[in-house]
This record gives structure tokens, C-alpha cells and sequence, in this order.
């Protein structure tokens, strides 16, 4: 049995997307009734030289939608990268969802063996197939920066498990 392109990608990252913004709903809930000012956890970081929470929820939305986006060969939405509160971020996660849920699945067939070229950083490029890309690098991240947000909320004391990182499955 085979799964399809689709299957191993829209599926898993909407699954995590609803668990993330309901990880956020619990902070701001945190939040209020801690008497804590959101900022504080908006901007909370598990060391120095880490991305602060909004940026990892902003790099997680884009692992989500760059990577399906490119395996079904479509044009990615621009984000502007300017969200301040809790609210901004579930717009963010909102908008990213409904990208992803609008490709066509048949877009994704032969995206196994698709080209995709990686730009992380100039004069870099490396060219992976698509099953490479998706399984080896952008999961991977994905899972990368929904896990460090999940771990930023519960070092700074926000009640989570997890069946809370899981979300509905």
C-alpha cells in the first residue's frame, strides 16, 4: 500500500495547525487568569539565541503552507510577519489552514519525484525530490517549531500535555 503525497502532507500539518492554535487558546487563557501580561509569553524564548514564540508560530505556518504550496506546484500567499497577539496568530494559523485546505489533491500526484529547490541561505541551494523535501526536511521543521512553541508555553507554566500537542486525530 501506498500513501499519497497529499496524504502524508495536508492532512498532518492541519492536524498540528488546530493543535497550535488550541495550545495558544490555553496560553492567553493562562494569561488573563494568572494575571499575565501576554506580551510576556508572546515573546518568551527557551534560551537567548532562540526565536521568540510569534516566531515560531509564524515559521510553523509557513513550513505549512511552503511545503504543500510547492509540492502541489502552486503559488504561495505572502505573510507580512507582523503579528503582535495572540489573536494576530490565530489569523495566522487560520489563513494558513484555509491555503492548504484549498489545494486540489490531484495537484500533488508525481510530487514524490518533483524537483524542489531550497534556497536557505545565499549563494546555498540544494535540490531534493519531493518525498526527500517533505519527509527528510519540511516535517521535520514543522514539527520542529510547533514542538518549541508547545515547550516555550510549558516552561513559562502554561498547563499542557500531551494530548494537547497531539491534538484531534
Amino acid at each position: 500500500m501506498t500513501i499519497s503525497m497529499y496524504a502524508a502532507s495536508v492532512p498532518v500539518f492541519t492536524q498540528m495547525l488546530d493543535s497550535l492554535s488550541e495550545v495558544l487558546k490555553k496560553a492567553e487563557e493562562h494569561a488573563v487568569e494568572k494575571n499575565i501580561a501576554p506580551e510576556i509569553l508572546l515573546q518568551a524564548r527557551l534560551f537567548p539565541d532562540m526565536f521568540a514564540l510569534i516566531r515560531q508560530v509564524q515559521i510553523a505556518a509557513d513550513f505549512a503552507k511552503g511545503v504543500a504550496g510547492r509540492l502541489a506546484e502552486t503559488e504561495l500567499p505572502a505573510y507580512e510577519d507582523n503579528e503582535q497577539t495572540f489573536a494576530d496568530l490565530q489569523t495566522r494559523i487560520a489563513k494558513t489552514k484555509a491555503f492548504i485546505s484549498s489545494l486540489d489533491a490531484a495537484k500533488f500526484a508525481g510530487s514524490e519525484e518533483r524537483e524542489i529547490i531550497l534556497r536557505p541561505g545565499t549563494p546555498k541551494e540544494k535540490k531534493l525530490n519531493g518525498q526527500t523535501y517533505l519527509l527528510q526536511y519540511g516535517l521535520p521543521q514543522f514539527f520542529f517549531h510547533v514542538i518549541t512553541t508547545y515547550a516555550i508555553l510549558r516552561h513559562n507554566g502554561v498547563m499542557l500535555g500531551k494530548k494537547d500537542f497531539m491534538g484531534a486525530y
